[in-house]
């Protein structure tokens, strides 16, 4: 039995959740087994979200702090529900959850809220195709670097004309 003051500190606790993530994602875990939900926990930590479960009526009290996500969540809070806070981007933790579904057809994908907007299963699967921070930066980089490494291929290839031309030189003469 949970007492009103431990009750009191997940609420905080969650609502502490609400207010750093980027996106938040409200799932259905129903018929998953323990070990498909630790790995499901453990393939969001490596994406930088979290999976929680909380029962519904202190989601709802934690919500009430957050209007825009309870507007978007707090009617889709039926059943077995499970939380994943996305803290760090937003794509990488849909695409997980997007995959794992796909695996494991007990995870149902309810809703999602990334700032004000509601985000459902459509925009969800669309999130996960975009590309993460990591590839995203490694696209600029490249972008960035061509340039560069376009100057020097023409920097070498003066001097390399150079010895291309006297050493036909040498085998003529």
């Amino acid at each position: 039995m949970l007492t009103r003051a431990r009750k009191a500190e997940m609420i905080k606790d969650l609502s502490d959740k609400f207010s750093k993530s980027k996106a938040t994602f409200l799932v259905d875990f129903k018929g998953m087994d323990v070990e498909q939900v630790t790995n499901l926990r453990k393939t969001l930590n490596g994406v930088g979200a979290e999976l929680k479960v909380v029962r519904n009526t202190l989601a709802k009290r934690a919500l009430a702090d957050h209007p825009d996500s309870e507007s978007v969540l707090s009617d889709k809070m039926i059943g077995t529900n499970a939380f994943v806070f996305a803290y760090e981007e937003a794509p990488a933790p849909a695409k997980a959850i997007t995959e794992f579904s796909k695996d494991v057809e007990a995870l149902q994908i309810k809703t999602g809220v990334m700032g004000k907007d509601e985000l459902d299963q459509n925009k969800i699967k669309f999130l996960s195709t975009l590309p993460g921070k990591d590839e995203l930066r490694a696209k600029l980089l490249g972008t960035l670097q061509a340039p560069a490494t376009q100057l020097a291929r023409v920097i070498q290839a003066v001097p390399q004309g150079m010895l291309t031309v006297l050493q036909a030189k040498v085998d003529k003469g």
